[in-house]
């Protein structure tokens, strides 16, 4: 669907710009791919703000969603997402989503941020 690619051009194009708040009008979208694509966004805003809209994508219902928060999440050192990531990583009920969480919790518990 081209205005479901167009949305995520310009999601990821507001994060570019570090447009937090704009970015975060998308992260209830019905659509997954779309708040998978605010997520993965998320990781280019490495801001305290940016891991806290992280916490609900990790507690989302689409089992990608919750794989690419977690990874975000380790990517911009939100230690302050660690305990749910850790979460996911051992009680997901998704393989994917925990192996993903499990990379994720292992950088964010090395991390020294």
């Amino acid at each position: 669907m081209a205005s479901l690619e167009a949305l995520k051009d310009k999601i990821i194009k507001l994060g570019n710009k570090q447009k937090l708040s704009a970015v975060l009008k998308y992260s209830d979208h019905p659509d997954s791919e779309i708040r998978v694509t605010v997520a993965m966004t998320l990781a280019m805003i490495p801001t305290y703000d940016s891991g806290m809209a992280l916490i609900p994508l990790l507690r989302d219902s689409d089992p990608m969603v919750r794989s690419a928060a977690a990874t975000a999440a380790a990517d911009i050192h939100a230690k302050h997402c660690e305990e749910y990531v850790k979460k996911l990583a051992f009680g997901d009920n998704d393989p994917t989503v925990r192996a993903a969480a499990k990379e994720a919790f292992d950088r964010l518990k090395d991390s020294v941020v």
